[in-house]
C-alpha cells in the first residue's frame, strides 16, 4: 500500500495529543485572506503543503539523457528532443518557473497569516508551532528560488549576470506583475537571508526528547511535552534546521561554479564551509556512510524504514512506495521491460580501473577487448554490461549486437541504443514476469549525503586546494579518498592516483568532477553540472556494438546544443506577458 507521509503526518499534527485541534468541516470553503476560524489550523497548515508537494525531484527526472552519460530508446522522450536541437524558450522541460512561483506564493501567503493562527489552545505550543511554520516556510521558498535560479538564471544581452524576480510578498488581483530580474547577487543574498531565518527558527532535527535539557535554548521555556508536540519525531520529514543547512550548500556550490561567480573571491571557501557543518554535523569524513552506494537496493535497511526516518546515506526523502514502475521502464526486454535509460560508452570510460588510474593510463591494465575486466567495481553495480546479471534470478543480459535476444544491440524498440542498460536505481528483486510479478519499496532522495561530500570536495579543492583542511580539519583529498576507498577503488595498490593527483590542483579538480559524475550518475545532477562548470554539452554519446566477441565503439546520438544554452530560458509566454522581464543571450 502506498505510504504517504506528507499526508500522514498533517494528520498527526492535526490530532495527535491535543483534542483542541479541528479539521476543516467539508464544506468550509474559504478565501486565502488570514481570516482563519480559531482553533482551525487545518487550512493554514494545507497551504505549507502546497509547497512541499511541489518539491522538484532530481531522481527519476533522467535528464542524463541530454547529456553524454544516456540516451533513450523512448523516442518521445523530452531530453532526447532537447538534446536534438528542440530546446527552445517555449519548450523547456526543465522549466522551473511556473511550479516554483506557485509555490512561492502559497509559501507567502503562510508567511503573511502564520502569526494569526491559533494552532493549538495551548498558547506556549502555539508559539512553537508558529516559530516552526515559519521556519519552514522560509526554508522552502529558499529552496523554489534555488530551483528557479539552476533554471533559469543566466547572462543577459548587456553581460549582466541576472536571476529571477524576487515575489516576496502576497501577489492579490492588483499586485504589479511586471517585475523585473533581479541580479543573481541579489538573488543569492535573499536565498541566504530565508535559509538563516529558516535555521534560527527549527530544530536540527525532529525528535522527542525525553528530559528539558536536550531542548535548544531558543524555543524558550518549555515542558518536554510541549516540545514534543511541536517538534517531536511525528514530524520527521519535513524540513530542519539539517536540511536547512544542506541547501544552503547546495546554493553556495551553485553560486560559486564558473557559470555564475563573477569575482567573489571567498565563494569558494563559503561553499566549502557550508558542506563542511553539514558534514561535520554528520560526524566527519568516517561517517560517509558504507552501504551508501547501494541506498536505492537496501532491502532489510529500506524494509526496516519508519515514517519519515532517513537510512545513514539519506539526508533528506520523500515518501516511500511499493511499486516497480522504475524496473518496468528499465529493465531489459527479457526482463519484460522497456530498456528505456541506455547509459554510454562515454561513461563508461569515466569508471576508472579498480587500481584508480584511468583506463587510458599507462600501465592501468585496460585491455580494449575485454573491457569489464579489473573495472571500479562502481561499473558493474550501476549499469548492466554485457554478460552482466539482472532480475531476481540473476539471469546473465546479452546485450552484443548478434546476441539470440532482444536484449541485443538496436534487436527492437525496447532494445539498448548503446549496449548498455541501466541498474542503478533499479531493486533487482522486482520480478516483471507477468505470472509472478511483484512490488517493492523505493524512496526518492532529495539529498543524499554523498552529494554534500562531493560538494565540500569540489569547493575546498578551489578555495585551498587538494589538501587545504580549511576550518573543519579535513581536506578535498580526504573526501575523495574517503569516497574511493567506499567503492573499493585503490583498496589494494595505495591509490597511486588519487596520490600524484594530491599535488596538483588542476588534477584534482578533474578527478573530483569525475566521481561526481560517477557516484550521482543517473540521479539528475550531470546536465546541471556541465552547465554550471560552462564545460560543453555537445559531446556525441558514443556506445558499444559487440560482434563475435569483439567491441567497437559506435557513434548513437549527436547533440545539438548551442553555447548559450549553459544558462536556460525565461518562458517564452513570460517574456510576451511582461516587458520588464529580459530573456537570457541568446534565446529568443
Amino acid at each position: 500500500m502506498k505510504r504517504n507521509i506528507i499526508v500522514l503526518l498533517a494528520s498527526v499534527f492535526l490530532l495527535a495529543g491535543c483534542k483542541d485541534l479541528l479539521v476543516p468541516e467539508i464544506e468550509n470553503n474559504q478565501d486565502l485572506n488570514g481570516n482563519y476560524p480559531a482553533n482551525n489550523a487545518g487550512l493554514p497548515f494545507g497551504i505549507l503543503l502546497n509547497g512541499y508537494n511541489r518539491i522538484p525531484t532530481n531522481s527519476w527526472s533522467f535528464n542524463d539523457v541530454a547529456t553524454d552519460d544516456a540516451v533513450s530508446n523512448d523516442q518521445n522522450n523530452s531530453f532526447l528532443k532537447i538534446a536534438n536541437g528542440q530546446w527552445t524558450a517555449s519548450n523547456n522541460p526543465l522549466n522551473q518557473w511556473t511550479n516554483a512561483y506557485a509555490a512561492i506564493q502559497y509559501l507567502n501567503i503562510m508567511l503573511r497569516d502564520v502569526d494569526t493562527v491559533q494552532w493549538t489552545a495551548d498558547p506556549v505550543v502555539s508559539r512553537l508551532f508558529r516559530m516552526r511554520i515559519k521556519g519552514e516556510a522560509y526554508g522552502l521558498r529558499a529552496l523554489f528560488y534555488y530551483h528557479l535560479l539552476q533554471a533559469h538564471a543566466g547572462v543577459s544581452e548587456s553581460g549582466a549576470v541576472l536571476g529571477v524576480p524576487l515575489i516576496l510578498e502576497v501577489q492579490g488581483p492588483t499586485a504589479d506583475f511586471n517585475k523585473p530580474r533581479a541580479s543573481f547577487e541579489a538573488c543569492m543574498q535573499q536565498v541566504y537571508s530565508d535559509l538563516n531565518k529558516a535555521d534560527e527558527l527549527l530544530p536540527l532535527d525532529y525528535e522527542n526528547v525525553a528530559d528539558p535539557a536536550f531542548i535548544p535554548e531558543k524555543f524558550g521555556s518549555v515542558t518536554r511535552e510541549q516540545y514534543n508536540r511541536a517538534f517531536g519525531a511525528a514530524f520527521r520529514g519535513f524540513l530542519t534546521g539539517r536540511i536547512v543547512k544542506a541547501i544552503r550548500s547546495k546554493a553556495a556550490l551553485l553560486a560559486a561554479s564558473p557559470a555564475f561567480n563573477t569575482g567573489n573571491a571567498t565563494a569558494w571557501a563559503d561553499a566549502a564551509n557550508y558542506a563542511g557543518e553539514v558534514i561535520s554535523l554528520k560526524g566527519g569524513i568516517n561517517a560517509l556512510a558504507s552501504n551508501g552506494l547501494t541506498w536505492y537496493s537496501n532491502a532489510a535497511e529500506i524494509a526496516g524504514l519508519a515514517d519519515g526516518a532517513n537510512p545513514n546515506e539519506i539526508l533528506w526523502r520523500n515518501n516511500y512506495g511499493d511499486n516497480r514502475d522504475l524496473e518496468q521502464a528499465n529493465f531489459p526486454p527479457s526482463l519484460f521491460g522497456n530498456g528505456r535509460i541506455n547509459p554510454t560508452q562515454n561513461l563508461v570510460d569515466a569508471f576508472p580501473m579498480a587500481n584508480g588510474l584511468p583506463i587510458n593510463s599507462a600501465g592501468s591494465g585496460y585491455d580494449a577487448s575485454n573491457p569489464y575486466i579489473g573495472r571500479d567495481p562502481r561499473l558493474r553495480l550501476f549499469i548492466l554490461v554485457n554478460g552482466g546479471t539482472a532480475g531476481p534470478n540473476n539471469i546473465a543480459i546479452n546485450t552484443a549486437i548478434d546476441g539470440p535476444t532482444n536484449d541485443a544491440l538496436n534487436k527492437v524498440e525496447t532494445s539498448t541504443r548503446t549496449g548498455y542498460y541501466l541498474r542503478k536505481l533499479l531493486r533487482q528483486d522486482v520480478n516483471l514476469n507477468p505470472n509472478s510479478a511483484n512490488n517493492q519499496r523505493h524512496y526518492k532522495p532529495h539529498i543524499r549525503y554523498t552529494e554534500i561530500f562531493l560538494n565540500y570536495a569540489e569547493a575546498a579543492n578551489e578555495a585551498w586546494g587538494p589538501v587545504g583542511a580549511g576550518k573543519y580539519g579535513y581536506s578535498a583529498y580526504d573526501v575523495i579518498k574517503a569516497i574511493r576507498k567506499r567503492a573499493g577503488v585503490g583498496a589494494t595498490n595505495g591509490d597511486p592516483y588519487l596520490e600524484e593527483a594530491k599535488g596538483n590542483k588542476d588534477q584534482m579538480r578533474e578527478l573530483i568532477r569525475n566521481e561526481r559524475r560517477i557516484e550521482l550518475c543517473f540521479e539528475g545532477f550531470r546536465f546541471w553540472d556541465l552547465r554550471r562548470w560552462k564545460m560543453t554539452l555537445s559531446e556525441t554519446a558514443k556506445g558499444v556494438s559487440i560482434r563475435n566477441n569483439t567491441p567497437s565503439i559506435i557513434n548513437v546520438e549527436s547533440r545539438q546544443f548551442q553555447p548559450f544554452m549553459v544558462y536556460g530560458p525565461i518562458p517564452y509566454g513570460e517574456i510576451l506577458k511582461f516587458g520588464a522581464l529580459e530573456q537570457n543571450k541568446g534565446w529568443r
